[in-house]
């Protein structure tokens, strides 16, 4: 009988403190985050130094949490996975000291994981992958499709050509003059507008499967100070409706066409973005010309930045082999496909 395998997995590339145990690469026995929003609102968007000193603060209360939550000890633990990258390289680095420091003590292996294959990963902590597949990964900083054929094995297929999918909803949200963080304010306002005015898609090349949000965003902006010049106001939920409508059409189709080019057996979307009601309700009707496909896209608390995605993937990797010494650093451009185990 195979003994089962716990997981420690430790994320801090950004402003969440996180910890998390999980059992077997699918089952959540804990999963702790301490958010920093709240400290960084004031400035509209994440400062490093600030992130550091919060993580300083944090990581340890977290790791103890996590670990008390999962009802178990370090001795009981198979591996620990800790985010390598990409993201803040100060941020990074109080994660991995962490995670090398309780290796070096309990003797455990250590996994270094990328932040963006455990946003994937977040889904077979609900439902287990079927390769092969297409994984729509979009947060902040990242929008990319990618094409697995196997567990740990990534190739990039398309990717943003400037701006996120994240960042382009931050810099609307900014100028709508919405608190931050920006996102979640424009699928709010979007649920109660309507896409009445006109913005542009980006489709780029006919066979493109990257993406660009750049021109979109000037575009609203453009919008505004026309609208202004003529004396005439815009309804801001209706502009944040057909943004973001604008936004969610483009992803969701490219991504049903790579599914079908690649003849994927499962579609997964992940990341922050994830999280957004517009997205998840277009890819859901865009799904339906894929019939028999599942559409994969984790619950709510695990689209954002947490650890059990991290140990997640870490359970992939430590099962193939991925280890990583004690000199292990921080590499805030860390490949995916470097990455693969």
């Amino acid at each position: 009988m195979k003994q089962d395998q716990f997981i420690l997995g430790i994320e801090t590339s950004c402003d969440e403190t996180a910890a998390a145990v999980v059992k077997n690469g699918k089952i959540v026995l804990s999963n702790v985050v301490a958010s920093q929003i709240e400290s960084h609102k004031r400035f509209g968007g994440v400062v490093p130094e600030i992130a550091s000193r919060h993580h300083v603060e944090q990581i340890t209360l977290v790791i103890e949490a996590a670990m008390e939550q999962a009802g178990i000890g370090f001795r009981d633990l198979t591996a620990i996975a800790v985010t390598k990258g990409p993201g803040l390289v100060g941020a990074l680095l109080i994660g991995i000291e962490a995670a090398k420091t309780l290796a070096f003590a309990h003797r455990l292996p250590l996994v270094p994981v990328h932040h963006i294959a455990g946003h994937i990963y977040a889904n077979r902590l609900e439902r287990e992958m079927e390769f092969p597949l297409i994984a729509l990964v979009v947060s902040g900083g990242h929008t990319e499709l990618i094409y697995m054929k196997e567990h740990g094995s990534f190739r990039l297929i398309g990717e943003t050509r400037d701006d996120a999918a994240g960042e382009a909803f931050d810099k609307v949200a900014r100028t709508l003059n919405l608190p931050y963080p920006g996102g979640p304010q424009i699928d709010r306002l979007a649920r109660e507008g309507k896409p009445v005015i006109d913005l542009p898609r980006a489709w780029l090349e006919k066979d493109s499967y990257d993406f660009s949000f750049s021109g979109l965003k000037s575009a609203v902006i453009y919008a505004l100070r026309d609208a202004e010049e003529r004396g005439e106001t815009i309804d801001p939920k209706d502009l944040a409706a057909s943004f973001q409508a604008s936004v969610v059409e483009v992803l969701a189709e490219k991504t049903v066409r790579a599914a079908k080019e690649f003849q994927a057996k499962q579609v997964l979307v992940a990341g922050g973005v994830a999280a957004n009601r517009g997205l998840r309700e277009k890819m859901a009707e865009a799904m339906k010309s894929l019939p028999g496909v599942p559409l994969v896209i984790p619950s709510l608390e695990l689209c954002t930045d947490n650890a059990a995605m991290i140990a997640a993937c870490g359970s992939v990797l430590f099962e193939k082999g991925v280890r990583a010494d004690l000199t292990l650093n921080a590499d805030p451009s860390y490949g995916l496909v470097e990455s693969s185990g």
